[in-house]
């Protein structure tokens, strides 16, 4: 399917496309797979998947990592919690220091996570902004264009009568 297509019929689904798909591209089962040789081999190649178009555009590099360091420390800091809360119930002698870090690594999980907002948030300020005034805004914008063409239309109607000397004015001032 390409790009044009997709375009056309982004509501349809996977399995509809390649349903549409194998009814097209189905292959002759009364003949013998022998006999399909060459040629016919490519015209009956279907893909392993099929590509859906992107609902959501993909996250920025800086956010992506972000929030891929995020995810990494909050999965060290649940592991370290299970293996403080089993050393704990075992009576080992590692629980106190498995607490102590799972407490630092939950205050750095936290703060990784608040970096993520905040790394997107800063993007969207950066590179991110679309600015959509307000209807209001518009129609005052598009009012005062509209005067700027016509002082601009009389000017140049002006500039014109004065070139050709006056004529088609009824009166000179």
């Amino acid at each position: 399917m390409g790009t044009a297509e997709r375009r056309k019929a982004p509501e349809q689904s996977v399995a509809e496309r390649s349903a549409e798909r194998r009814g097209r591209e189905a292959p002759d089962r009364d003949v013998p797979a022998q006999r399909r040789a060459g040629s016919e081999r490519s015209a009956e190649y279907r893909p392993l998947w099929v590509e859906e178009p992107a609902r959501r555009y993909r996250m920025p590099d800086p956010v992506r990592t972000a929030a891929v360091r995020a995810v990494l420390i909050i999965a060290v800091t649940l592991i370290q919690a299970m293996v403080a809360f089993l050393c704990t119930m075992a009576g080992a002698w590692l629980a106190f220091p498995m607490v102590i870090s799972s407490v630092v690594s939950t205050v750095v999980a936290t703060w990784s996570v608040v970096d993520v907002w905040v790394t997107r948030q800063v993007w969207k300020q950066r590179y991110g902004v679309v600015s959509e005034p307000s209807s209001t805004a518009r129609s005052l914008r598009r009012e005062r264009r509209a005067h700027r063409r016509q002082e601009r239309a009389a000017s140049r109607e002006q500039a014109r009568i004065r070139r050709h000397g006056g004529t088609g004015q009824l009166s000179h001032p």
